[in-house]
C-alpha cells in the first residue's frame, strides 16, 4: 500500500498504517551511530577470539577452549558441518556485517558498484547473524554440564557478550531506506501516485532490496540492479517445496541421536527429547522449557504456520490479514532461534573432551536438525506476505461488486 511519510523528528519512526511494519527510522547520528556500535563490536570480537572462552574441570582434569579451538575440535569429528554452522553464523557473517556497516557509516571512498554490492549482502545476511543465539546456547550448555564438574568462563567470554549486544544495537540503528538514499537517490516515477491504494492497482512495484518504487513492468532496479517483479515469482511453489523438504528431514532430526556421551568406556546416545527429559529430571525446569520450546515447539509451529500462510493466501480459511501478517512476522523472527540446540551440542562437544573419563561427540541427528532450521528460514523468506493482502483486496472487491449489484 502506498504511504506518504512526513518529515520525521530525531529518534522517531514511521510505520505502515495497515500492517504496522516499520518503514523508516530517523536516528540522531545515522552515519556515526551504527558505525560506532559496529566498530566496538568488531573490537570485542577480536578480543574474544584471542583468549580462552570457557573451561571445565572434573576429577582433576581441566579443559579450556578458545573460539578457534571449538572449530578445530569439531572438525576432528565426522561432522565437520557442525563446525561450519558455528563458523558462519557466529563469527564470519556477523564480522562481515560489522565491517560493512563501518565502511558505509564512515563513508569510506568505495566505488559505487562495491557499495551497492556490500549493502545488498548486508541486509540479506542480517537474519543469519546468530551470535546472540550461540551465546544463549553456551549458557544452556553450562546448565547441562554443572552436574558433571566445575564450569568457568575465560577472558574472552565477557568480550563476546559485549560483541553480541553491540552487534544487535548496530543493526537497530541502521535504517535501510535512509542508507540506500545516501548511496543513490531513488528513481523517479513519472506519474502521480495515490496514497492509501495498493501499488499493484497503480501499476507500480516495490524493490524488495533497496525499497525503491518502480513501474510494474520494469524488472531490473536502476539503483541496486536487483531483479524482481510485482510479486515474488513462484513464491508458493518455492515455499511449499522447502517446507515439504524440511518436514521430511525433521523426522530423522528427532528420531536419530544428536549426540553421544561416552563415559568410562560406555556410550549413551541421546535425541533432542532425551536432553529435554534429562534437564527436567535434574530440576532445571526453565532450561528444559527453553530447549523444548526452541527445538521442538518452534520448528513444529513454524512449519504449521508456513503451511497455514500458504493456504490462507489461496483463499482457504479467509482469516483476518492483520492476524496472518503477525503470524508471518513471528515465524520469520523466532525460527532462527531453533539453532540454539545446534550451538549447545557444538559447545558440549568442544568442551567435554576429557579422555576416557568423559567425552561428547555429535551424532547425525544434529546435522539433520540444523538443515531443517535453515530450510524453514528459507521457506519463510521465499513466501510473499503480500499475497495475503491481495487475497483480502480481491475479497473486498467482490463484496463491493455484489453490493452494487444488489443496490442496482
Amino acid at each position: 500500500m502506498m504511504v506518504a511519510v512526513p518529515e520525521l523528528e530525531q529518534g522517531s519512526k514511521a510505520t505502515c498504517p495497515r500492517c504496522e511494519t516499520t518503514l523508516i527510522s530517523k536516528w540522531r547520528y545515522p552515519y556515526r551511530q551504527p558505525a560506532a556500535y559496529a566498530f566496538s563490536a568488531l573490537i570485542m570480537l577480536t578480543i574474544a577470539c584471542l583468549f580462552p572462552f570457557v573451561k571445565m574441570s572434573a576429577a582433576g582434569i581441566e579443559n579450556e577452549i578458545s573460539m578457534f579451538q571449538i572449530i578445530e575440535i569439531i572438525m576432528g569429528t565426522r561432522y565437520s558441518g557442525l563446525a561450519l554452522f558455528f563458523l558462519l553464523f557466529s563469527l564470519i557473517i556477523p564480522a562481515f556485517c560489522m565491517v560493512t556497516i563501518i565502511l558505509l557509516g564512515l563513508r569510506v571512498h568505495l566505488h559505487k558498484s562495491i557499495k551497492i554490492l556490500i549493502t545488498r549482502i548486508l541486509f540479506q545476511m542480517k537474519s543469519w547473524c546468530m551470535a546472540e543465539i550461540f551465546l544463549a546456547g553456551v549458557l544452556v550448555s553450562f546448565v547441562k554440564l554443572i552436574a558433571y564438574g566445575e564450569i568457568g568462563i575465560g577472558m574472552s567470554f565477557l568480550p563476546y557478550c559485549a560483541f553480541c549486544m553491540m552487534q544487535v544495537r548496530a543493526f537497530q540503528c541502521l535504517d535501510r531506506h535512509w542508507l540506500w538514499n545516501k548511496i543513490e537517490d531513488a528513481p523517479k516515477i513519472n506519474k502521480p501516485l495515490i496514497v492509501g491504494q495498493t501499488g499493484i492497482s497503480q501499476n507500480v512495484r516495490l524493490c524488495l532490496v533497496c525499497t525503491a518504487i518502480l513501474p510494474a513492468e520494469q524488472h531490473e532496479c536502476p539503483r541496486c540492479h536487483s531483479y524482481g517483479s510485482v510479486r515474488k515469482k513462484q513464491s508458493l511453489q518455492w515455499t511449499l517445496a522447502l517446507l515439504l523438504t524440511s518436514i521430511m528431514l525433521y523426522i530423522p532430526a528427532n528420531v536419530l541421536p544428536v549426540m553421544t556421551t561416552n563415559a568410562l568406556g560406555s556410550g549413551l546416545p541421546s535425541t533432542i527429547m532425551d536432553g529435554v527429559i534429562l534437564l527436567w529430571e535434574d530440576g532445571s525446569f526453565p532450561v528444559a522449557m527453553i530447549i523444548f520450546i526452541a527445538s521442538i515447539m518452534v520448528p513444529t509451529l513454524k512449519m504449521i504456520g508456513i503451511a497455514w500462510l500458504c493456504l490462507d493466501s489461496q483463499g482457504f480459511g479467509n482469516r483476518d490479514p492483520h492476524r496472518m501478517h503477525f503470524i508471518y512476522e513471528l515465524v520469520e523472527y523466532v525460527g532462527r532461534w531453533s539453532m540454539i540446540d545446534v550451538f549447545v551440542i557444538t559447545i558440549l562437544t568442544a568442551l567435554v573432551q576429557m579422555g576416557q573419563l568423559m567425552n561428547i561427540v555429535p551424532a547425525q541427528g544434529v546435522i539433520f536438525f540444523g538443515v531443517v532450521v535453515i530450510l524453514t528460514m528459507f521457506a519463510a523468506m521465499t513466501f510473499d506476505p503480500r499475497l495475503t493482502w491481495d487475497r483480502c483486496n480481491k475479497r473486498d472487491a467482490v463484496k463491493a461488486v455484489e453490493q452494487e449489484g444488489a443496490a442496482g
